[in-house]
């Protein structure tokens, strides 16, 4: 049986003036999966997110969320979908347990079901020690949590994150995908758009790749990865003497060695693990000592590369990825 689709974007198109953000842009998210939005700062994601939202109306093309229409029934939409964007929108002078509450009221949602849900969100995302204390006192990462734990009041089956780890330190980042690994168990649908490409390889199903507004690549992550060429031998010696013969060594047993003289590596393209076991057992019986012998697989930083002919940049802290929005917002 096929999986019910949570979010569809249908040719989606956004002029700001003579600016094209989004050219065309087509995806779909099964129901209960990860879609990672992966681009450099102004590739379109935030615009994108924003017309799948109804925060913006697209000048062509359209989406559907959960089924509604983003042009014909936003309403149904805003309905079905939960929001946390690049900063977090919590009231620093609100206590945890009140933004939840708060925005719940404004959802219509009556108080007896307000009170159990929101010490269940603040028990889900480690807020409870602190959550009758006001928002300002809060870290970066637990300002996050309660971000998420306010667009999940509502119950939302899919939920739009923006570059939702932005600022945070690794350690609150891991914290941040054991909590969204937590709810697509539990069912939700997740579009996350992200910079980092350690977030899109932990996070997502599938990815799709934008940039200057378009779909360049689509896949999962592994898919995007064989894109990007043969995995590679990595080897160390143990003696730098010895790297002449291990380069005579490799290139018998792989191709494009490369070889770093201070680190004493050499690298090389190869077809998996059968050839690094033949590597292996040539080195075994060659007598060059060796401290490390491992596979690396191509990362997303080369499919990148492969794609556009760059690496990809860091994640700014800005409120969009788009000149043109920020130009339109003003």
């Amino acid at each position: 049986m096929a999986q019910a689709t949570a979010v569809e974007a249908i040719d989606l198109v956004k002029h700001f003036g003579p600016t094209v953000a989004v050219d065309g842009v087509s995806f779909s998210i099964p129901q209960g999966s990860v879609l990672g939005l992966l681009g450099p700062n102004g590739a379109g994601k935030t615009t994108i997110v924003r017309m799948l939202t109804t925060l913006s109306v697209p000048t062509s093309g359209t989406g559907k969320v959960a089924g509604h229409d983003v042009v014909k029934a936003p309403g149904a939409v805003r309905s079905s979908m939960g929001l946390t964007g690049q900063a977090a929108t919590v009231d620093e002078l609100l206590t945890g347990r009140e933004n939840i509450r708060l925005i719940g009221r404004l959802y219509g949602l009556p108080m007896s079901y307000l009170k159990g849900a929101a010490d269940a969100l603040l028990e889900r995302f480690s807020l409870t020690d602190a959550a009758d204390r006001i928002a300002k006192t809060y870290s970066g990462g637990m300002r996050r949590r309660l971000d998420l734990a306010v667009s999940l009041v509502a119950a939302p089956p899919v939920l739009f994150l923006d570059e939702p780890t932005t600022g945070l330190d690794p350690r609150s980042r891991a914290d941040l995908w054991d909590v969204l690994r937590g709810l697509v168990r539990d069912g939700t649908t997740l579009l996350l758009t992200t910079q980092y490409l350690e977030e899109a390889d932990q996070m997502a199903d599938q990815i799709v790749v934008i940039d200057k507004g378009r779909v360049i690549a689509a896949g999962t992550p592994n898919e995007l990865k064989d894109r990007a060429g043969q995995a590679s031998v990595v080897l160390t010696v143990t003696d730098g003497a010895d790297l002449p013969r291990a380069e005579l060594l490799l290139q018998d047993c792989a191709t494009e060695v490369h070889v770093e003289e201070a680190s004493r590596r050499l690298t090389a393209k190869a077809s998996g693990l059968s050839a690094m076991t033949r590597i292996a057992s040539v080195f075994a019986e060659s007598g060059i000592e060796v401290d490390d012998l491992g596979l690396k697989r191509p990362s997303l930083d080369d499919v990148f590369l492969h794609l556009t002919g760059h690496r990809a940049e860091p994640a700014a802290d800005t409120d969009t990825d788009d000149p043109a929005v920020e130009e339109a917002v003003r």
